[in-house]
């Protein structure tokens, strides 16, 4: 896929994070979860059990200077229906994959599908609109797309997956379009980018506040 048609087609991402945490995303960056532990010196106990295990539930870390962040759930992931559609690694390997990146989606219609799933309709959820152009200008070294929701695997969906689901943007075969699919339909699912993005505030261009998909404030992003 051209660099080109990646910004064209997808002229922004979107990001949905916990509600509360903007100011902390600002901060410190859009971190995946490994980064975050590491920045905020979780114990190593409690990192391997956030690291090689499917989480349920979300967690809460805290410290003393940082404050508190919250380690978001897996829930989509039925860990038995995972490791029936993994090609070539373990699920703790795949987990590991999921864990050392930050993910994007490329439509709207997706993250309104994701915060008004059942899991999240009730609760407020913050969505992040990113400019695709300067967040690609700036970090597409560390950029890979992926076909499937790889964070979704259920006894009902199990897309095949393993160590050649995560590619570069280069090398992804995305085919050529005038304007992307529906968003039920996409060519590519999510837009990953590898150990986080530490200056995404430099990207953001709103900060939205949801509950079950509907808008109820935007934040202020300064």
């Amino acid at each position: 896929m051209l660099t080109s048609d990646l910004v064209r087609l997808y002229p922004f991402l979107f990001h949905t994070a916990a509600d509360g945490s903007w100011p902390s995303i600002r901060e410190h960056g859009l971190l995946s979860t490994a980064a975050m532990l590491e920045l905020w010196e979780v114990e190593e106990a409690q990192r391997r059990e956030l690291l090689t295990t499917v989480r349920s539930e979300s967690a809460v870390i805290e410290h003393p200077r940082l404050g508190s962040a919250v380690v978001r759930d897996q829930g989509p992931i039925h860990a038995p229906s995972l490791e029936e559609c993994l090609t070539d690694l373990s699920v703790e390997q795949w987990l590991q994959k999921l864990n050392e990146r930050v993910f994007l989606f490329l439509q709207r219609g997706q993250v309104d599908g994701l915060v008004g799933a059942r899991r999240y309709r009730d609760t407020p959820s913050l969505v992040l609109v990113i400019d695709t152009a300067s967040l690609v200008a700036a970090h597409e070294e560390r950029i890979e797309l992926c076909r499937i929701n790889s964070g979704f695997a259920q006894r009902h969906s199990k897309s095949p997956r393993g160590s050649d689901s995560f590619v570069r943007v280069a090398d992804y075969p995305h085919p050529q379009r005038v304007a992307p699919v529906r968003a039920d339909r996409p060519d590519v699912k999510e837009l990953t980018v590898l150990g986080g993005v530490p200056d995404i505030a430099r990207f953001v261009t709103i900060v939205e506040r949801v509950v079950g998909g509907v808008v109820i404030e935007n934040l202020a992003i300064a």
